[in-house]
């Protein structure tokens, strides 16, 4: 029986092979926003949401992320999600609200619904996808999809960190929102990863030369004037 069960366990160590670990490091590194024309930028040194990430295969998306409208924001107002991540929109508000987009990206209309209710839209390619809500003008928020786990979002200091990437050859990538496209190609690069931290160069994102370009509601038309809704946010809410 001994013999018997030695071979057995050859078999099956031979059909079920252990696991090689993978070696996993993590990309760092530090940006800087320059001639920016933002009050939270000149005035507080505050260099968050610019999107890093790291062309090279991966894992699953995560299932679902969520992008909160409140206080008339949307919140956080840039995210980053891999390919396939439903994104949740919850309306944390008093009133309506009807997030679109009809830009470049992924096209979308959750349609009018209520607070207190949420809607989903899964996103299903790469893109930059810029996000407003049919009532209210000054909401705006940016999605950028990309095809990777490897992603980093800038923190208020400018510092990010992507963790857990393999070793291999990856091309880095930068979106910011108010930086020219001929800017951010500019800033990509051919990395290397190995076993040990990387640390990036500082990136140094100029905003000369973005113009905000003004937005229609999702028929193409100009928004209407804002609705009252004074009576559901004490203290006159803008």
């Amino acid at each position: 029986m001994i013999c018997l069960w030695r071979i057995c366990f050859r078999a099956c160590a031979l059909v079920f092979p252990t696991a090689v670990s993978v070696i996993a490091a993590t990309v760092s590194g530090h940006v800087i926003l320059k001639d920016s024309k933002a009050p939270k930028v000149q005035k507080h040194g505050n260099y968050s949401g610019v999107v890093v990430w790291l062309e090279m295969p991966g894992g699953k998306a995560s299932a679902h992320v969520k992008m909160v409208q409140k206080d008339k924001t949307f919140s956080p107002h840039i995210l980053a999600v891999q390919v396939g991540t439903t994104v949740d929109f919850p309306n944390l508000d008093p009133i309506f609200h009807n997030a679109f987009s009809n830009f470049s990206g992924q096209l979308f209309d959750l349609s009018l619904y209520p607070p207190g209710t949420s809607r989903s839209i899964r996103f299903q390619r790469e893109g930059v996808v810029r996000i407003f809500c049919n009532i209210h003008a000054s909401m705006s928020a940016v999605i950028v999809v990309v095809n990777t786990p490897y992603f980093a979002v800038s923190k208020e200091n400018g510092e990010f960190a992507i963790p857990n990437v393999p070793e291999g050859s990856a091309l880095f990538r930068v979106f910011y929102e108010r930086a020219e496209p001929e800017a951010l190609r500019a800033l990509e690069r051919r990395v290397m990863i190995t076993q040990d931290p990387l640390v990036l160069p500082d990136i140094s994102i100029s905003e000369s030369g973005y113009l905000p370009v003004p937005h229609k509601n999702k028929y193409g038309k100009d928004y209407r004037p804002a609705p009252d809704e004074s009576a559901v946010y004490p203290g006159g809410l803008k």
